[in-house]
Parts: C-alpha cells; structure tokens; sequence
C-alpha cells in the first residue's frame, strides 16, 4: 500500500474527473490520499471532498502565496477546521521567496499561525519552503522552543543542511515527482541519505508529475514512479518502501486510523 501525503483534489484538473482519478490510485494500491488546503477560503470543497470517499482526508491552511487573497487567519480561526473529523494536518504554510511579488512579514505571521494551531492541537503541520531556508529554519527553532510540535517539509527541495535540522526537530521529509528528475542530484543524495523512519512521499498533484509523465497533469496513481525511483536509489525493494512510507504516515498523521 502506498499513501499520497499531499496532493490537490479540489483543483480543477483533478477535480472535473475525480472519481477516475480516485479508482485510477486504487487500482495500483495508492490506498489513502490528503488533498491539501491552499486557501481557506476555499475549504468547503476541500471537505467535500473528503466526505465523500472514506480513503480521503484533508488539511486546512493558507499557502504563502495566496495571502493577499487570504489575508493572515488567526490560530484560533484555523482551530476551528482542526475539529472537524476529516482534518488530519495543517497547512500547507510556510515561507516561499522564489517570486519576486510576495510580503516576507504576512508570510512569517501566517506561518507562525499556522504553527501555534499545530502547538494546540497537535495536529501535524505541513511545511511549504522555498528559497527561505534561513527563515524557515529560524521560525521553526523559535517555535519549537516555546512547545514542540510535529510536521513535514513537503515536496522537499531545500539543502540538505535544513533537512539536518528539521530531522533533529523531529520533523519528516517528504519526496514528491521531483525526486525522478535527471536533474535532481542534490536531492537525490539527500534522499539516499536521510533515515528511512523520517520519509513519507506525495504527487503534489496535479503538480509535478514524475518521470515518465514529467510535463503532463500529475495525479495519485502517478506515486508508484516516484516510490519506485526512492526503492532503487536506497536499495530496497518497492515493497520495502511502500511499507517504510506508509508506516511512517500513519506515525506522522496519527488521527488517521489504520
């Protein structure tokens, strides 16, 4: 059994044909999927979703790059969603520095948010970071220092020098399609590396599709390349790794039952 940690069932690539979607990762043992919350805003159709299929959960966050539409939600606001049965993470949030459009303080506010509701009510909280290592790893040491809490870097494409840091933290990395890319070296021997009981793997569907589909709409079923590509580079057999990320979802997403 595989699990899709992270993908986006309620984008419309995914979503005008979700039911072949969904059967399509069934059939090749894609057994459980989080579709993640982008904006709040748009929760009521992330839950929907979920609700309907009994192997889907969800996360309810703001990504950093739809904070102008957002604004930054409170700790208590986003607590609200936590209780909700079908919730299982919260995020993704995080800091991203790529683009050159983007307001450095309403990210790390929002990302601390996001974390003091992780602190609260100890769902994990899921991590988005790009070209914002120094502040990502600063924001989290601050955190974890007033009260632990747990969570994932997602679609890890950072140094290995944050992933270090993160593992110390007791945080988790997750591998997305990227991982297959001829190009992806550095991030290939971060992977061969880390310690198999902090690695989980995801699509970030319809995003990122491996290879071979790179370039082409990404979708669950799509994890077993990925899986695949993560056995052969640390020497396991695709079982092994199938056990080894399921395993280690269910330890980091503990609200989801077995």
């Amino acid at each position: 059994m595989l699990i899709d940690s992270h993908c986006h069932l309620d984008f419309e690539e995914l979503n005008k044909d979700l039911e072949l979607v969904v059967q399509r990762a069934l059939k090749l043992d894609v057994a459980v999927l989080q579709t993640i919350c982008t904006q709040i805003s748009k929760f009521k159709l992330i839950y929907e979703v979920a609700e309907k299929y009994s192997n889907i959960y969800c996360s309810v966050g703001n990504h950093p790059l739809y904070l102008k539409e957002e604004g930054v939600t409170d700790c208590a606001s986003i607590l609200e969603f936590c209780r909700l049965s079908k919730v299982i993470g919260i995020g993704e949030t995080g800091l991203d520095y790529y683009h050159t459009d983007f307001d450095k303080l309403s990210q790390k506010k929002s990302f601390i948010e996001h974390i003091k509701a992780s602190q609260a009510c100890g769902l994990p909280i899921i991590i988005h970071t790009r070209s914002a290592d120094d502040d990502t790893l600063g924001i989290l040491r601050e955190q974890m220092q007033e009260k632990s809490f747990t969570g994932v870097i997602h679609c890890f494409t950072a140094s290995r020098g944050l992933a270090n840091a993160c593992i110390d933290m007791g945080l988790y990395i997750s591998a997305s399609g990227i991982l297959t890319f001829r190009n992806a070296t550095d991030i290939q021997q971060t992977f061969k590396e880390l310690p198999e009981d902090r690695i989980i793997i995801e699509t970030d569907a319809p995003f990122l599709a491996p290879s071979p589909f790179r370039g082409k709409v990404n979708e669950p079923s799509y994890l077993t390349h990925t899986a695949l590509f993560l056995a052969n580079l640390r020497s396991k057999s695709f079982q092994e790794i199938a056990k080894i990320t399921t395993d280690n979802f269910f330890r980091l997403f503990t609200k989801v039952g077995r």
